[in-house]
């Protein structure tokens, strides 16, 4: 009883410090974007929240966002669900390969998924310049720079593996004996498919494209440079309204109808994973060994594979290649570029610069979201169970809120004294940790919670001291966890954007925004660095993820 008490007061105060950080951080911003949202407007002296619906290029703006969030999610759902077919019920060359590589476009930024695809299939992209040579060709085959299909592709890329991912874990659990016992029974393979398979995965599928339907909601960078000024979502709009228009209100108002959209379907998310987890918890058996026997399958196999792989590696690899491209060939000019002050600007922050600042940014965020993430699992962990149920989704609260909103929520909230930080470049860590907390403890928690309490109580029978019990004992059982959630607070921090490109100042540009700039100025030379620049950031975020996946224990269908 007296460890008891003791470890849920130390649970107590080891939640303080982390739920400080949340209130100033994250639900003071909150607030001053309801409180904003519905002041005046000078212009029309009406609320910012009427503002937004009696305009009827608002009104469009939500449509768009909608209906293109919803047909992305069925194109990933389409090509996800037959990958997680194959992956989960079959053994084949290569599977663990592709499986992780699969994975890779969720973890680059959206920024340098942009250029790849602008790289690949854009009008000078790789793709459209070898089939012009090959056929002797004077327009491009593909034409689709700045429309619907470009943003529908990198949608596609980027989500994929979501839906796969999360499908394919729960498929693989599927018992075996009951497909069997239907099979005996006379059941034809679609009447099990649809009457027992496609029953036990609706809930890991609804939840999956929820999950891929709000990313997709929430899309920023991949509109903002593929969209081009002719497509807007909410999260555009904001930027738009905050920065170019200076409309804080209607930015507000904006800001408060997408938070209250990416909480509904957050919370669906949250609600129907869980259900899915307990549903799938009753049939673990384990993946399934079958080997693909028919041609037919074989053939079906090796071309989805060949698709999947194409798919994903094509525009990584243009991007690559044309970062070495220049005028005169292959050449390393633009990278030599990122290291020149061409206008002898003294306002200039080399480019080079950017990648340490960004490197630096990374570090303080892996220290602030680690700590605090250790802090929240721990005390989370010592707290009794109904308190639990309310912290652990308290903590998760970011991860709903879109990265736009929260970058203009710190920079209307945090201007003045004693929490002037809008011209701090501390204030671009503190919003990456914001950022990236949910997802490190997400990697933390749960081995936490794995840590056998009879070792503990073991190391402190034998004269341990709580901090040398916790050393000796907890650490090295937590170590890879600690090593996974320092990978995500890292790679997070390096590839963020949306709030980035409201709270860094110019004399504190990230990679990110160094890119962006490029893309915004004219000249092969400044598209040139941006390639060579989103080719440094593609080459640390994978070696990352590679470090990651080797780290990662194999686990259920959650992604986070």
């Amino acid at each position: 009883m007296g460890r008891s008490r003791y470890s849920i007061s130390v649970g107590k105060l080891l939640i303080i410090l982390p739920l400080i950080f949340m209130a100033i951080f994250y639900f003071f911003p909150l607030f001053r974007i309801i409180q904003l949202s519905f002041s005046e407007i000078s212009d029309w002296s009406i609320p910012g929240l009427k503002a937004v619906f009696g305009k009827t290029y608002l009104l469009k703006v939500f449509w768009f966002t909608f209906w293109q969030a919803l047909l992305s999610t069925i194109l990933s759902l389409m090509l996800a669900i037959p990958g997680a077919y194959f992956y989960s019920n079959y053994n084949f060359i290569g599977k663990r390969f592709l499986s992780i590589f699969s994975m890779l476009p969720f973890v680059l930024p959206t920024i340098v998924v942009a250029i790849a695809f602008q790289t690949f299939i854009g009008p000078d992209g790789v793709f459209n310049a070898t089939i012009m040579k090959i056929f002797n060709l004077k327009e491009p085959i593909i034409e689709i720079n700045q429309s619907i299909w470009f943003i529908l592709l990198a949608h596609v890329f980027y989500n994929y593996s979501v839906i796969f991912r999360i499908v394919t874990a729960f498929w693989s659990q599927i018992r075996q004996d009951v497909h069997e016992a239907a099979a005996t029974l006379g059941a034809g393979p679609k009447k099990i498919f649809f009457k027992i398979t496609l029953p036990l995965l609706k809930a890991p599928i609804i939840a999956s494209s929820l999950l891929v339907f709000t990313l997709c909601f929430c899309s920023f960078g991949v509109i903002l440079i593929l969209g081009g000024p002719g497509y807007s979502t909410i999260e555009v709009e904001i930027y738009h309204q905050a920065v170019n228009f200076f409309n804080l209100p209607l930015a507000a108002a904006l800001s408060l109808i997408q938070i209250l959209f990416s909480f509904i379907l957050m919370a669906l998310y949250t609600g129907i994973q869980k259900r899915a987890s307990f549903k799938m918890d009753q049939n673990l058996v384990g993946i399934c060994e079958q080997k693909v026997s028919s041609i037919n399958k074989k053939i079906v196999l090796v071309l989805f594979n060949s698709l999947i792989f194409l798919f994903i590696s094509c525009p990584v690899l243009s991007l690559i290649y044309k970062s070495f491209q220049s005028e005169q060939g292959l050449s390393l000019k633009y990278y030599l570029a990122l290291f020149e002050n061409r206008n002898d600007s003294l306002f200039y922050v080399p480019p080079m610069d950017s990648i340490f600042m960004s490197i630096s940014f990374a570090l303080v965020t892996l220290f602030i979201s680690l700590s605090l993430g250790l802090l929240t699992a721990y005390g989370i962990n010592n707290q009794k169970n109904r308190v639990q149920y309310f912290l652990d989704p308290l903590f998760m609260l970011p991860l709903s809120t879109s990265a736009v909103t929260l970058g203009f929520g710190i920079i209307i909230s945090l201007d003045q004294p004693p929490l002037n930080l809008r011209m701090s470049p501390l204030i671009i860590p503190i919003t990456h940790s914001l950022i990236a907390l949910p997802f490190v403890l997400r990697s933390l928690l749960p081995v936490i919670r794995s840590v056998p309490q009879n070792l503990k109580d073991a190391a402190r029978t034998m004269g341990a001291t709580p901090v040398k019990a916790w050393y000796l004992v907890e650490l090295p059982h937590i170590a890879r966890g600690l090593i996974v959630a320092a990978i995500f607070a890292f790679t997070i921090s390096l590839g963020e954007f949306g709030a980035t490109i409201l709270v860094a100042r110019p004399q504190t540009p990230t990679i990110s925004l160094t890119i962006f700039r490029f893309l915004n100025q004219p000249g092969n030379i400044n598209f040139g660095q941006a390639m060579a620049m989103s080719s440094i950031l593609l080459m640390i975020t994978a070696i990352a993820f590679i470090v990651l996946e080797f780290n990662r224990k194999k686990r259920t269908g959650e992604l986070i």
